[in-house]
C-alpha cells in the first residue's frame, strides 16, 4: 500500500516538544490517540482525549514504568502484515487492533551521562520499550509510520502517510536506535568497565547539513559528520558568521589551526596561520595584531589563502591586518563589532566563532580508515613541563632559550613529520614539515627563515639565536648540524637514538644547550 490513513497513533515521548500540536492535528483528523505516562498527562492537560496504554493492553503500567508497552497488543498491532490472512486472523482472535503511527523519542541516555549522573541513574535511563516499538514499527514500514524526531511531525500531521515517507522515517528510526545502542555500548565498555579499546567499538556520527561541494579533490565526494554526545568546541560546532559553505579542505585545515591554537588558550595573545594542515607561522605577543604580524612574517608566501586562528576575541586592528591578504578562514572565540564590519567587506572570507577553545589535554580516540579496517589510538594529549626536561649538554639553556624550546616543541607537535621548528622570542622562525628525513626538514625550515628575512629586510634570519625543536630524535648528528649552521643555540628533542652520544657530542662541540623530553610527537 502506498498511502495509508492513520486511524490509531501511539505517542510516547520523553521530549515533549511539539507533541501537543501534533496530537491536536491528528485528533482533528479523527485519529485515536494512545499514550503512556507523562505523555498522556501532557495531552490530557491540553484538553485532548487520550486512551491509556494500560487500557489497550489490559495490563497496568508497572515497575516504575519499566513495563508498559512490552505487550503483544502493542507489538502485534505494529508488526501485523495487514493483508496477510493468517496475521489478520491472529489479530481478530486475540483482539489486537492495528497501530498505524508511532511517535517515540527515547530516554535521554546521553544527556544523563553528560550531566555526570551516578551509575544507577544512567542505567535507569536506558530505554527498553521505546527502541522495541521503534524497531517493530520501522520493520513494518509498509503499513506503519514511525517518527523519532519532532522535526518530522509535519510529515504525519495530516493523518495520512505515504510509502516514501514511511521508508525514509524507518531509515531514520533504525539509525536512531543504532546510535542509541552505540552510546550505551560505549558507556558500558569505556566508562563503566574502563576499557579504552573494547572488543567492539561502536562509532555513531550524524551528518551536519548537506553534502559538501566535493572532497579533497573535485572528483571526490564528502560530508561532515558530527560525533553524537561530544560537546567539544569544534569547527563543525562553530557559528559561521559569513562566507560560503566550508569545503572538505577548509574543515581539515581549520581543525588543524583550532587544535594548535587550543594549546595556547591560556597564553598571551597568540595567532596561528595554517596552510594544508601545517602551521606556517605562529607567534605570541602583547596584542593579537602584533601576534598576527609576527606569525605572518614567518612565511608570507604560504600565508596566502591560509587559515588563521587566534586565542582571543578578534578586534578591529587585527581584523584590518588580516584583510591585507586573501585568507580562506578565520577562527576565533569571538569578534567585536569593528572586526565583524571589516570582515563583512570580504565576502569570500569565512569567519568562524567557536565561543571557546577545546581542551588540548582532553581524552578521546583518533580513528583512521585503512584498507580492510580502522586504526584507533588515543589523542596525542602529551605535554611537557620544564620539570620534565633533561639537560644533556655541558651548557644549560638560558631562561629565554628554555622558553623558546617549549614554544617550538608545542608547535612541532602539530607539524607533519618529519618536523623541525625554529622559534625565537615567542615566534616561529622557520618550519620544516613532512619530509622523508629530518635533515631536509631542518634545511627547509632554515631556508624559509632566510627567505622571510630577505623579504622583510631584516639584517639576519630569526634562526640566529633561536631554539630548534625536533618532533622525534635526531638519528644522526647531521640534522643537528644543519640547525647549528642556521644559527640555533638551543635544541629540544625526545632523545632515545642509539646515536644520542654522537648528537650530544656535536651539540657540545658547537656550544649548544640541548634538552631531552622523553616524549615524541609523530604526526602523519
Amino acid at each position: 500500500m502506498t498511502s495509508i490513513p492513520v486511524r490509531r497513533a501511539l505517542l510516547s515521548v520523553s521530549d515533549k516538544t511539539g507533541i501537543v500540536d501534533l496530537a491536536t492535528a491528528l485528533s482533528g483528523k479523527g485519529v485515536e490517540l494512545v499514550s503512556t505516562g507523562g505523555t498522556a498527562k501532557a495531552l490530557r492537560d491540553a484538553g485532548l482525549t487520550v486512551r491509556d496504554i494500560s487500557e489497550l493492553t489490559g495490563f497496568p503500567e508497572m515497575m516504575d514504568g519499566r513495563v508498559k508497552t512490552l505487550h503483544p497488543k502493542v507489538h502485534g498491532g505494529l508488526l501485523a502484515v495487514r493483508d496477510d490472512a493468517a496475521h489478520a486472523a491472529s489479530m481478530a482472535e486475540h483482539q489486537i487492533g492495528a497501530i498505524d503511527l508511532v511517535v517515540v523519542n527515547l530516554y535521554p541516555f546521553e544527556a544523563t551521562v553528560a550531566k555526570g549522573a551516578d551509575r544507577d541513574e544512567v542505567v535507569e535511563n536506558i530505554d527498553i520499550g521505546g527502541p522495541s516499538m521503534v524497531r517493530s514499527a520501522a520493520k513494518n514500514h509498509a503499513y506503519v509510520a514511525i517518527v523519532t524526531d519532532p522535526a518530522d511531525y509535519a510529515l504525519v500531521a495530516e493523518g495520512t502517510t505515504t510509502l516514501n515517507d514511511r521508508k525514509r522515517l524507518a531509515a531514520k528510526a533504525f539509525a536512531t536506535t543504532a546510535a542509541y545502542d552505540g552510546a550505551i555500548a560505549r558507556w558500558f565498555g569505556q566508562v563503566d568497565q574502563g576499557e579504552r579499546f573494547p572488543a567492539t567499538l561502536p562509532i555513531t556520527l550524524r551528518r551536519a547539513g548537506e553534502e559538501l561541494r566535493y572532497g579533497e579533490n573535485p572528483h571526490q565526494h564528502a560530508a561532515f559528520y558530527a560525533a553524537t554526545g561530544d560537546a567539544t568546541p569544534g569547527i563543525g560546532q562553530a557559528r559561521q558568521v559569513q562566507g560560503k559553505a566550508l569545503s572538505y579542505n577548509n574543515y581539515n585545515d581549520a581543525d588543524a589551526a583550532l587544535e594548535l591554537i587550543a594549546e595556547f588558550r591560556d597564553a598571551d595573545p597568540t595567532c596561528v596561520i595554517v596552510k594544508h594542515a601545517n602551521p606556517c607561522g605562529v607567534a605570541t605577543a602583547a596584542t593579537l595584531a602584533e601576534a598576527y604580524e609576527a606569525a605572518f612574517a614567518c612565511d608570507t608566501v604560504s600565508a596566502f589563502g591560509g587559515i588563521i586562528a587566534v586565542n582571543r576575541p578578534l578586534d578591529g586592528v587585527t581584523a584590518k591586518a588580516i584583510t591585507g591578504i586573501f585568507t580562506e578562514v578565520v577562527v576565533a572565540p569571538d569578534a567585536d563589532a569593528e572586526a565583524l564590519a571589516l570582515f563583512a567587506a570580504k565576502k569570500n572570507l569565512r569567519l568562524l566563532l567557536t565561543g571557546a577553545l577545546p581542551d588540548p589535554a582532553r581524552d578521546g580516540l583518533f580513528a583512521k580508515s585503512i584498507a580492510g579496517g580502522w586504526l584507533v589510538q588515543s589523542r596525542d594529549a602529551g605535554r611537557v613541563l620544564p620539570a620534565d626536561l633533561k639537560v644533556v649538554t655541558k651548557r644549560q639553556p638560558t631562561e629565554q632559550e628554555l622558553a623558546d624550546c617549549l614554544f617550538a616543541w608545542t608547535i612541532a607537535k602539530h607539524v607533519k613529520s618529519n618536523a623541525i621548528v625554529y622559534a625565537k622570542g615567542g615566534s616561529t622562525a622557520g618550519v620544516g614539515a613532512g619530509q622523508m628525513n629530518r635533515l631536509e626538514s631542518a634545511r627547509i625550515a632554515a631556508w624559509k627563515a632566510k627567505d622571510a628575512a630577505d623579504k622583510a629586510g631584516w639584517g639576519e634570519p630569526r634562526t640566529i639565536g633561536s631554539a630548534v625543536a625536533s618532533d622525534a630524535f635526531f638519528p644522526f648528528a647531521d640534522g643537528l648540524l644543519a640547525a647549528v649552521e642556521a644559527g640555533a643555540t638551543a635544541v629540544i628533542q625526545p632523545g632515545g637514538s642509539i646515536r644520542d652520544d654522537e648528537v650530544i657530542a656535536a651539540a657540545d662541540a658547537a656550544g649548544l644547550a640541548m634538552v631531552f623530553t622523553g616524549m615524541r610527537h609523530f604526526r602523519h
